[in-house]
């Protein structure tokens, strides 16, 4: 998913960018409201943060723009104008959430993965099936979601990749090239580091014994595998 970040702040735009791309998001980065505009038109991205006062077009009238354009991409704003008329307007104008300055990153990753929700929710495919299982692990792709025992465990987008890589490819090892060109891209520069801490983070999440994986197994010098 192509996420749309229009911050002024430079310091904010990276922050949010690096979030973003450690939940598995590809960022599109713009310090002023035409540039943003601009990637808008040339990569149609799927979700946009929007700050509110920026250079040139604010983030009102982009959002205006935008919604002339299309009505079910998720808008977020995310500014510094706490008034309650200010994220009034924000939501009049036809976005989904207001984000207040400043934030917490963990606020923001669960904005944006119940803004996602929606937004996966409405564009899933008849056909493909709500659920998977792995082990005694149910997945919900479409709600970012996986349930063990009543208890929800929530996934970003990349851990979904994961996951799905896996379950599509019972009892074959997947490569750590394989792993990083499906679930981070073909862009990324791999790095053994980055990989292991995360499967490290997604097994304490989504196996019940963690020193004992069922879903993902270590395949030693290879990649990981699930036996299905």
């Amino acid at each position: 998913m192509i996420v749309l970040i229009a911050e002024d702040d430079r310091n904010i735009r990276l922050g949010l960018r690096d979030l973003l791309e450690a939940e598995g998001y590809d960022c599109l980065e713009a310090a002023d409201g035409e540039t943003a505009w601009q990637l808008y038109e040339q990569r149609r991205p799927q979700l946009a943060l929007l700050d509110i006062m920026m250079p040139g077009l604010d983030g009102y009238s982009l959002c205006r723009r935008i919604r002339q354009r299309d009505q079910q991409m998720p808008v977020i704003f995310i500014s510094a104008k706490s008034e309650e008329i200010d994220q009034v307007l924000g939501l009049e104008l036809g976005a989904d959430d207001y984000i207040k300055k400043p934030f917490g990153s963990r606020e923001v990753v669960a904005r944006i993965r119940a803004v996602v929700r929606r937004c996966l929710e409405r564009s899933a495919s008849p056909t493909e099936p709500d659920s998977f299982c792995m082990a005694d692990l149910r997945i919900w792709p479409a709600q970012l979601r996986a349930e063990r025992d009543g208890s929800r465990i929530d996934l970003s987008l990349r851990d979904l990749r994961i996951l799905k890589l896996l379950h599509r490819n019972p009892g074959r090892v997947l490569s750590r090239d394989e792993l990083f060109d499906e679930c981070w891209g073909r862009h990324y520069l791999p790095s053994s580091r980055t990989l292991d801490q995360h499967i490290s983070k997604l097994r304490k999440a989504v196996e019940r014994d963690p020193r004992n994986p069922e879903i993902i197994v270590t395949v030693h010098g290879v990649g990981y595998r699930f036996d299905g």
